[in-house]
C-alpha cells in the first residue's frame, strides 16, 4: 500500500473549542438543507404547478447529491487534506443555494438542488473524517454522539424557522436564507478550521489506490453490514422527512407552523436519544445500543402503518414518528463508530461509503412516499416499516456476533496512531 505513516501531528494536538464547534457545525449541511423548506413544500408544489411526486424530486435530488458528494469528497480529502476540499464545497453550496432561490421551474430547481447536495456532502464527510483524525476510543464515540445532537438541533431549528418564515416570505426566501447560512459557515471555516490531516499521513496512488481502499472496506463484514443497516434506517428517516409534511398538513390539517412544532418535537427526541446513544456506546456496547435503536425504529414504523390503516388521530401519528425518529438517533452513533473507528488512515473514504448509503437510500425513498398522492398516508407507513424490518434482518444476518477487527485494520491502526484529544 503506497501510503505514508508517521507520528501524528495535527492529531496529537489538543482540539480547541472553536475548532470543535466548527466541526460540529459542518454536520448541519444535511438537515438544514432538507428541513428548512419542508413546511413550504406543499406551497412550492402549487407555485410551480407540479405534482406531489415531482416536487418531492427536489428532496431526492438533494439527497442523491449529498450521497455522491461524499463519495467524491471523502477520497479527495484523504489525498489532499481536509481544508481545501471543505472550503471549495462551502463556496459552491452558497452559489447553488442562491440558484435554488431563483429557479423558475421544477426541473431547474431539481438540478440546483442536486448541486447544492453535492456541495453540502463535502461538509458532512469532512466533519466525520476530521473527527477521526483527532479522536479515538471513547472520545471518538462521544464526538459522533455530539454530531448526532447537532444534526438534531439543526433539524429542530430548520422546520421551526421555516414554518415561521412562511408567514413573511415564500420558499424562495428560505433558499436565500440557506445561502446566507452557507456564508456564515464559510467564514467560520476560513478563520477557524485548520488542517487535521498532515501531509505525511495522506493517501497516495490516485484512482487505483482509491479503488483498493474501497475494496478493503467492502471486505470487512461488520462494516458492510453496518453500512447496509445505516442506509435502510436512513431510508425510513428520509421517507418521513419527505412524506410527513403532506400527511400532517394535507390529511390532518396542520398549518405550516403547527407542522414545524410537531417536527420540532420529533427532532428534540432525535437530539436526546442521539446524545444518550453516544454515552451508551462507550459505557455499554455499540451492538447493544444498535439493537435498542432497531427495536424502537420497527415499533415506531409499525405504529405509523397502523395509524394509516385505522385512520387514528394525529397524536398517534406524531407519537409513532417520535419513537421511530428517536430510534434512528440511537442507531447513528454506533453505526458511525463501527464503520469509522478501525480505519484511521482512510477515514474520508470510510465516511464517504457511509454517507453514500445514508443519503442514497434516502433519495430512493423520498419519491416512493408520494406515489399515493398527498392525501394517502399508507405509502409512508409501508416504506418506513419495510425499511426498518430489513435493517433488523440485516443486523441479525450480517453483524450479530461478528466483532473481530480484520488483521490488516489492526496493523494499519498501529502504524497510524491517533492521540487522545480533549473533548
Amino acid at each position: 500500500m503506497n501510503r505514508a505513516h508517521s507520528s501524528p501531528t495535527a492529531a496529537g494536538q489538543a482540539v480547541g473549542r472553536p475548532l470543535g464547534i466548527v466541526l460540529c457545525l459542518l454536520t448541519v449541511f444535511g438537515p438544514i438543507s432538507m428541513d428548512l423548506y419542508l413546511p413550504v413544500l406543499p406551497a412550492l408544489t402549487t407555485d410551480l404547478r407540479a405534482t406531489t411526486s415531482a416536487a418531492q424530486l427536489t428532496v431526492t435530488a438533494c439527497l442523491l447529491g449529498l450521497a455522491i458528494g461524499q463519495v467524491v469528497a471523502g477520497p479527495i480529502s484523504d489525498r489532499f487534506g481536509r481544508r481545501l476540499p471543505l472550503l471549495t464545497g462551502v463556496v459552491v453550496y452558497v452559489i447553488a443555494s442562491a440558484l435554488c432561490a431563483y429557479s423558475p421551474t421544477i426541473p431547474t430547481l431539481v438540478g440546483a438542488r442536486f448541486v447544492q447536495g453535492l456541495a453540502g456532502g463535502v461538509g458532512i464527510v469532512i466533519s466525520q473524517a476530521a473527527g477521526r483524525d483527532l479522536y479515538s476510543g471513547g472520545k471518538l464515540m462521544r464526538y459522533y454522539g455530539r454530531l448526532t445532537v447537532i444534526a438534531g438541533l439543526a433539524a429542530v431549528v430548520g422546520p421551526v424557522v421555516g414554518g415561521q418564515l412562511a408567514a413573511v416570505t415564500d420558499w424562495r426566501g428560505l433558499f436565500v436564507l440557506l445561502s446566507a447560512i452557507g456564508v456564515l459557515i464559510l467564514l467560520a471555516c476560513v478563520f477557524v478550521f485548520r488542517e487535521t490531516l498532515p501531509a505525511s499521513n495522506r493517501a497516495t496512488g490516485g484512482l487505483v489506490q482509491t479503488g483498493r481502499d474501497f475494496r478493503r472496506l467492502l471486505s470487512d463484514r461488520v462494516l458492510v453490514g453496518t453500512v447496509l443497516v445505516s442506509g435502510l434506517i436512513s431510508m425510513a428517516l428520509f421517507a418521513y422527512l419527505a412524506g410527513a409534511t403532506y400527511v400532517l398538513q394535507d390529511i390532518y390539517g396542520l398549518s405550516p407552523q403547527g407542522y414545524s412544532f410537531a417536527f420540532g418535537l420529533n427532532s428534540l427526541g432525535f437530539m436526546v436519544f442521539g446524545f444518550a446513544a453516544g454515552r451508551l456506546c462507550e459505557r455499554w456496547s455499540e451492538q447493544g445500543t444498535l439493537v435498542t435503536g432497531l427495536v424502537m425504529c420497527v415499533t415506531g414504523a409499525a405504529g405509523l402503518l397502523t395509524s394509516a390503516l385505522l385512520q387514528l388521530p394525529v397524536i398517534a401519528v406524531i407519537l409513532s414518528l417520535f419513537i421511530m425518529v428517536s430510534g434512528v438517533a440511537t442507531i447513528t452513533p454506533p453505526t458511525t463508530s463501527l464503520a469509522m473507528a478501525n480505519y484511521p488512515d482512510i477515514a474520508g473514504t470510510a465516511s464517504s461509503l457511509l454517507g453514500l448509503a445514508r443519503f442514497g437510500a434516502g433519495g430512493l425513498a423520498a419519491p416512493l412516499v408520494g406515489l399515493g398522492g398527498s392525501h394517502n398516508a399508507l405509502p409512508l407507513g409501508i416504506v418506513t416499516l419495510a425499511a426498518t424490518l430489513l435493517a433488523a434482518v440485516t443486523y441479525l444476518a450480517v453483524i450479530r456476533g461478528h466483532t473481530t477487527v480484520p488483521t490488516h485494520v489492526v496493523a494499519s491502526a498501529q502504524r497510524l496512531p491517533t492521540a487522545a484529544s480533549t473533548s
